[in-house]
């Protein structure tokens, strides 16, 4: 499909289980520049069964998951039907959708996202494109980071780009090659104690600010393995739930504690992974809301000018660049960069799922 004008909507949902993000967008190509304007936006909220739910998906049994797979396909499709229907949209060319991570093992050749299933075209009356991981990790690859390739695309402007979500993510060209990686857990870490406390996250990182930080247990956070590895590198929920999790709890420090020695961790493992501490960075994601954690990162690299965009960018960049990854794949265009996934080849990853007319 290829034109100069795609009317898409992006669908992501994150490892912070936040809810659904959907957005409306419009790219345009003019000579090889990629122009967009994100439209209409919704996040749609989790209900807490479903929190537990996908929280809980890691330990489910094949036939569980292929269960929970079926009924999160009809979830979402709801989702995305209430959308269309609520911002009265039509002539849509696609719905680019990443579906919801529950495995993520590309050691062991492995990345599962739910709500993929070929029958959401039928139930949303509309073309899909969608499951953009697996052939990377069929080639070898991490399957993720995938974001890149749009902030090359889109945000090429900015030295770095960095995305505070579930995990902490990277994005930057070196010598003319795109790398990327996943620094740290990030909110996967800091809801998860946050929700001990009867909150749904650390508002401007109020509790953070206020807390003590556990030097031991930041010292022993930053010695973890993942850490020395080089890049490409990917994490999952696996890495929050087996290494993670465990290691804090193997303190005694109060919940509220934890939380200030994370969010000290982030920081650092975000300061560590810049190659060069001047410049500018965008950040997005929910984590870009966060103040005191800004405070932090900003106190590490003094010379660093950080962009915190409109609210709509900081909130929906994912969306919007599953959307890019969407109309690249109409187009049959390089998606995915091997440089950031460690897959043998640049390639054009995702399925496309067609409406039954």
């Amino acid at each position: 499909m290829i034109k100069e004008n795609y009317n898409v909507i992006g669908v992501m949902s994150g490892t912070s289980l936040d809810g659904v993000d959907l957005a409306h967008i419009e790219f345009t190509i003019i000579g090889k520049i990629w122009h967009f304007n994100i439209r209409e936006t919704q996040t749609v909220p989790y209900k807490s069964e479903w929190v537990t739910l996908l929280k809980n998906a890691i330990s489910l049994s094949k036939t569980d998951l292929e269960r929970l797979d079926q009924t999160y396909t009809k979830l979402l499709a709801s989702i995305i039907k209430n959308f269309i229907s609520s911002n009265k949209l039509s002539e849509i060319d696609a719905v680019c959708s990443h579906g919801h991570t529950v495995l993520h093992q590309p050691h062991k050749g492995i990345t599962l996202q739910i709500g993929n299933q070929k029958e959401i075209a039928h139930l949303i009356d509309q073309d899909v494109v969608c499951d953009f991981r697996i052939d990377d990790v069929k080639l070898g690859g991490q399957g993720a980071p995938l974001v890149p390739i749009g902030d090359k695309i889109l945000f090429s402007q900015y030295d770095y780009c960095m995305n505070l979500g579930g995990f902490s993510n990277i994005s930057y060209s070196h010598n003319n090659v795109q790398v990327a990686y996943d620094i740290s857990a990030v909110n996967t870490i800091l809801n998860h104690y946050a929700n001990q406390l009867g909150l749904s996250y650390d508002d401007k990182g109020g509790i953070a600010k206020r807390a003590i930080v556990n030097e031991e247990l930041l010292t022993e956070l930053n010695y973890l393995e993942y850490y020395k590895k080089n890049y490409p590198k990917s994490l999952g929920f696996e890495f929050v739930k087996e290494i993670a999790l465990p290691l804090i709890e193997k303190y005694n420090s109060t919940t509220e504690d934890k939380i200030a020695t994370f969010t000290k961790h982030i920081a650092i493992q975000i300061a560590n992974a810049l190659p060069n501490k001047e410049g500018s960075m965008l950040i997005t994601g929910g984590g870009a809301y966060n103040t005191f954690l800004i405070e932090e990162i900003k106190r590490l690299v003094p010379k660093l000018k950080i962009v915190i965009p409109d609210s709509k960018t900081i909130e929906f960049k994912e969306a919007l660049i599953f959307g890019l990854l969407g109309v690249l794949k109409l187009r049959d265009e390089i998606n995915v960069l091997k440089s950031v996934t460690g897959a043998s080849m640049d390639h054009s990853s995702g399925k496309i799922h067609k409406k039954i007319i």
